[in-house]
């Protein structure tokens, strides 16, 4: 672990340092509570032990620093003092400090509150894991791996505003898989969930890196086109569904079942108000993919706003 050692007598940096270099540790020095500052914003900084008494800024306010402030994760500090009276013990923990050291230290007691410190950081890391986990399967479709209806609502709120803001293009197509209810009915759910995921393969395969992909609901799948004009919006539609009618699906029997869907295409060439705009897009697409369903399937159609 990366540990930086602050005190501005070069004696008590040395004892830490080789102390805990011979554990393994990657040890980085610093002479005064300004410079250890310095170096925790400039460098990737988990593990901080301070003296208390120091010139300028001394512990106490480096620990002030790093707690008043937005560091990337949480920064454990050790404070080392020469002063064991409890009063100053528990001032140098309200202060921030997660634990702390009473000089002179033997090195066996240095090495376990090191790690003690290693402990805390570990379990916090994988807390910061768990949510982000957390996070994005909130916002993905477990069974496609596409961003699920809230995720691709909020991704085209933000590229609504980027568009306004640089009065570009954005279109959006609405798709529907056609006859979904008899690929269920004839071949079952698990064939029908089949479906879906080529389906959604085939999106993802025929869109822009950039471009926002998800499962609206049931069968339906919104695309999200930053930049895009209504013609190549119409023709990035069609690329899709012209994709979808020539992957056919493969039977667990080595059978196979062709599948079609429909589109719905909105536009809006310039924007310059994001305001009350996003339903009103959404609308328009899942309109002009109710015209194509009805105009026979297997189309797109379009809508401008």
């Amino acid at each position: 672990m990366k540990i930086l050692v602050v005190d501005d007598e070069q004696f008590e940096r040395r004892l830490i340092e080789k102390t805990l270099a011979r554990l393994g540790h990657d040890i980085m020095t610093a002479k005064s509570g300004a410079e250890a500052w310095e170096r925790i914003q400039q460098e990737h900084v988990r593990f901080v032990i301070t003296d208390w008494n120091m010139p300028g800024v001394d512990g106490i306010q480096l620990i002030q620093k790093i707690r008043s402030s937005q560091l990337s994760g949480y920064v454990y500090v050790i404070l080392v003092t020469s002063n064991d009276r409890s009063e100053e013990v528990v001032a140098g923990l309200y202060s921030g400090a997660d634990d702390y050291l009473t000089k002179p230290f033997n090195p066996p007691e240095l090495e376990a509150r090191v790690a003690v410190g290693e402990r805390v950081l570990t379990l916090e890391d994988n807390l910061v894991k768990a949510k982000q986990q957390l996070e994005k399967l909130a916002m993905v479709d477990s069974l496609t791996g596409l961003m699920n209806r809230r995720a691709i609502y909020k991704f085209t709120r933000g590229e609504l505003e980027r568009a306004r803001r640089i009065a570009d293009p954005i279109s959006v197509i609405f798709l529907d898989i056609d006859k979904f209810k008899s690929i269920n009915d004839h071949h079952g759910h698990l064939v029908g969930d089949e479906a879906l995921k080529l389906v959604s393969q085939v999106i993802r395969q025929r869109s822009r890196t950039y471009d926002g992909v998800g499962r609206w609901a049931g069968d339906e799948f919104m695309v999200v086109l930053p930049g895009t004009r209504p013609q190549d919006a119409e023709k990035a539609a069609q690329r899709i569904i012209e994709g979808i009618a020539t992957t056919p699906l493969v039977l667990p029997d080595n059978k196979s079942i062709q599948i079609h869907a429909s589109a719905g295409v909105a536009s809006i060439q310039k924007m310059t108000n994001a305001s009350n705009l996003l339903d009103s897009l959404i609308q328009a697409a899942d309109e002009a993919l109710y015209r194509a369903k009805a105009a026979g399937g297997d189309q797109v159609q379009m809508d401008w706003l």
